[in-house]
């Protein structure tokens, strides 16, 4: 995994920062590359890289790479799960000149633009955020991954465009303004987000979305970056599907993501819960892999294996699963402290408690050597897992089937601060300058409609919801995970947030994914009570049965 940053100056132009002062805002990703450093500069480029060493760890495959006739110039934050199929597909092509010089999937992706253009990211599978500089056409393309783990960042004026992996690495650009964005203090208020569109807490300073393209002619007379949606979206399949149908196609593509997200040349190992989704992917690695860790953060004073907490269910589990299992416990001083720090370091702020445990857990693996670790995150989003939400969307969409204003309904029954209430949390000028939270109602509105077309004509109300909470709260939460355990120097890997694992789960229809209705049963005393059986993740609780222990029920 990597930090990477780049200046690209007009024609004629050189970058407006000399060597000196481009890496000391490089050395300012140093925990997201502490392996190796690299600087490139041409007349009007100049791009910069940290790199932390996962495949291939000779210095061979250090950043910036170029192809062999130098055209192509790359750098690259992410990894490939498809690495060995482009490589077989590029060697028919008869590329790359020479023969491959690492086996580093950074090479693949600088071949597969060299053969395929801008069309190679469609091609990709994986987590990423590229850019590639083509020294012929003057021309620069970004690109992000189509769920957005990984984070990339672009500020431009009329005769530069300056992108970073991090925030605070493009605010220590001198030309770069540290203006607040209002309307995104609001959104994060109400959201959590620390971006929205492409907007972020900073005025000017955007997020390219995930699975969109970013590309600047530097011939121009003005810089004016032009962005794509190269991603395609999978619409819900027509006719029925049993579960069980659903739960072998789900097992089959989980297995295959797992196996792939192992690749490394580094000690791999697991985060692990008790939960369903951990669990899940502990087990899958474990059958893989002949050896593997997993850990577990809490809170000091839960740790008891009897304990109904993560560190509790944690330990039943990786004793089950008779995996050798580390906890990493946070103090109520511990996590002050990390929380100021992080907020600190990444120039935002936090937006789940969760995130001092996830970087707590990543530094406590480090010190054990473990340089990669999967995580469950992707199974709720792409599996209808949120019952409370679910069952909201299923009443309203039983109500109101063919109600258009869903973005709405999102914001106002998911908002930490309802808009109604922001009049009283901001000054009256303020408030009228944001007219009553227009962006963020605007935005939500446009996000919905975009599900809505992407669900396609076979799906449901509620399918159109599911992908909107997909969509909203996914990347958020990849990024959360890739910002904490990044600080600690710890590339996280996410199986179930797989481009092709969520074609298949966003295929589904919902009833192999969530079950509306709770049943009523007698108890004791005459009275009743909701069982309280799961009903949402349906086809992964088919795919969990024996495969993991029931320990539990979640």
């Amino acid at each position: 995994m990597c930090g990477i940053l780049g200046l690209l100056a007009l024609h004629g132009r050189s970058p407006s920062l000399g060597d000196e002062a481009v890496i000391r805002l490089r050395d300012t990703m140093v925990s997201r590359g502490p392996d190796a450093a690299g600087l490139w500069r041409s007349e009007s480029v100049v791009l910069a890289h940290r790199r932390l060493t996962v495949v291939d760890r000779s210095h061979s495959a250090d950043q910036p790479m170029s192809t062999p006739d130098g055209r192509f110039v790359i750098v690259y934050n992410g990894e490939l799960y498809n690495d060995a199929e482009l490589r077989r597909e590029l060697e028919d092509l008869g590329l790359p000149q020479g023969g491959w010089r690492t086996h580093c999937d950074t090479e693949t992706v600088l071949t597969a633009f060299e053969a395929w253009g801008d069309r190679a990211f469609e091609r990709l599978r994986g987590m990423f955020a590229v850019a590639v500089y083509d020294s012929l056409r003057r021309r620069v393309v970004l690109a992000r991954d189509p769920l957005g783990m990984k984070p990339l960042y672009f500020w431009f004026d009329s005769h530069e465009l300056v992108f970073a992996s991090r925030l605070p690495t493009i605010l220590g650009h001198p030309s770069v303004p540290k203006t607040p964005n209002l309307r995104m203090i609001s959104a994060y208020l109400s959201t959590i987000r620390t971006a929205l569109g492409i907007d972020t807490m900073f005025e000017g300073v955007y997020a390219l979305e995930p699975g969109r393209a970013l590309s600047c002619d530097l011939r121009a007379k003005v810089i004016e970056p032009e962005i794509r949606t190269y991603a395609e979206s999978t619409p819900v399949r027509d006719g029925e599907l049993r579960l069980e149908e659903a739960a072998e196609e789900l097992g089959a593509a989980l297995k295959d993501s797992v196996e792939r997200h192992l690749h490394a040349d580094v000690p791999v190992c697991t985060l692990l819960s008790g939960g369903l989704d951990s669990a899940v992917i502990a087990a899958l690695a474990r059958e893989h892999s002949g050896e593997l860790r997993s850990y577990c953060a809490g809170a000091e004073g839960d740790e008891g294996e009897s304990a109904e907490t993560d560190l509790g269910f944690g330990a039943r589990t990786a004793a089950a699963l008779e995996l050798p299992h580390t906890q990493a416990r946070v103090g109520r001083r511990d996590f002050l402290d990390d929380w100021a720090w992080m907020v600190d370091e990444l120039g935002v702020p936090l937006s789940t408690p969760n995130e001092v445990a996830i970087h707590r857990v990543a530094a406590r693996l480090r010190e054990d050597d473990c340089i990669v670790t999967l995580s469950g995150e992707g199974a709720d989003e792409l599996l209808a897992g949120y019952e409370g939400p679910m069952d909201a969307l299923y009443r309203l969409c039983a109500d109101r089937p063919t109600d258009s204003r869903g973005g709405e309904f999102q914001l106002a029954t998911t908002s930490w601060v309802s808009p109604m209430d922001k009049g009283g949390l901001f000054s009256a000028f303020a408030w009228d300058a944001l007219e009553g939270d227009r962006f963020l109602l605007t935005e939500y509105a446009r996000i919905f409609e975009q599900c809505v077309e992407e669900a396609g004509p076979h799906a449901t109300a509620i399918d159109a919801h599911a992908r909107f909470l997909r969509r909203m709260n996914l990347s958020g939460l990849l990024q959360r995970l890739d910002t904490a355990t990044m600080l600690a120097s710890v590339e996280g890997r996410t199986p179930f947030a797989d481009v092709e694992l969520m074609r298949v789960a966003e295929s589904f229809p919902m009833s192999v994914k969530y079950e509306p209705a709770a049943s009523l049963v007698a108890v004791g005393g005459g009275g009743t009570a909701v069982v309280r059986e799961p009903r949402t993740k349906r086809c992964l609780r088919e795919v969990a049965r024996g495969l993991v222990p029931d320990l539990r029920a979640r």
